[in-house]
């Protein structure tokens, strides 16, 4: 992977999860780091670690990314301390588990902004940014939820295809401009992601449940590769490919079944 050593790195959901692990990976390989969250005592947790195990600047920014100017609001004052970001790790994001017409329509509505709108104005002001800067490098986190319909998941995994297609097509777009723009889309990790979703993790769940860390490496490897998508894990690779034969009717019930608590 390669060195970003005095390059500043932008993670978003930094204070737990995938988001930890890409602050991490990113220390490692030098780069001064941008949390961004709205949990501000785990961030700064985090940073204290990070600044004395690898000697690199990081700033903690508290911020709800869900609201319509934060994309905005965090590149203003990332201009005003003369901070360039040169890797854009866009992680934050959540899902809501449970049948549609149950479900609070004011926290779905949260979740699509979040997912889908302020992922996209934070991916055109910073990659603005890099395009005069000579170059840069975006990963966008999706699911692998973006690769079809899920009951349940109806809504999160409709946002998750967004984020894959957007991303895939901004591959193309921005390679013109030095810019890397690569799609992770993880299956089922151990992070808190069924928790703060709603669901207790079914046996088909905790059967095929990944690490965290793992995938977070894989996402960097594909993302310094120029790879336009990656899904991470070999039993997510395969579910994947097998949906190419199964009519999409089935896909959809199959999807439910394994969701089902």
């Amino acid at each position: 992977m390669q060195d970003l050593k005095d390059t500043w790195a932008l993670i978003t959901g930094a204070s737990s999860g995938l988001g930890i692990d890409f602050a991490n990976l990113l220390a490692e390989r030098g780069a001064n780091l941008v949390l961004v969250a709205r949990r501000l005592e785990p961030m700064q947790a985090l940073a204290v670690s990070l600044q004395e195990r690898y000697s690199i600047k990081v700033k903690v920014i508290e911020l709800d990314l869900s609201k319509d100017t934060s994309a905005l609001k965090l590149k203003s004052t990332l201009d005003q301390d003369r901070i360039h970001v040169a890797t854009l790790i866009n992680n934050a994001g959540f899902g809501l588990f449970g049948e549609f017409l149950e479900q609070d329509v004011v926290k779905t509505s949260e979740m699509l902004a979040l997912n889908m709108m302020t992922l996209t104005q934070l991916t055109h002001v910073f990659a603005e940014d890099m395009r005069q800067q000579g170059g840069g490098q975006i990963l966008l986190i999706a699911s692998i939820g973006a690769y079809q319909a899920t009951p349940t998941y109806a809504a999160y995994s409709a946002s998750k295809s967004y984020v894959l297609l957007f991303g895939e097509a901004l591959h193309h777009e921005l390679a013109r401009y030095n810019i890397k723009v690569s799609v992770l889309s993880p299956g089922i990790t151990a992070t808190s992601f069924l928790q703060v979703s709603g669901q207790k993790p079914t046996f088909y769940q905790r059967m095929v449940m990944m690490q965290s860390r793992p995938v977070a490496i894989i996402g960097l490897q594909a993302l310094f590769a120029g790879k336009a998508s990656v899904v991470p894990g070999l039993i997510n690779k395969l579910t994947i490919f097998c949906n190419r034969f199964v009519p999409r009717q089935w896909q959809t019930k199959l999807a439910y079944l394994l969701m089902k608590n």
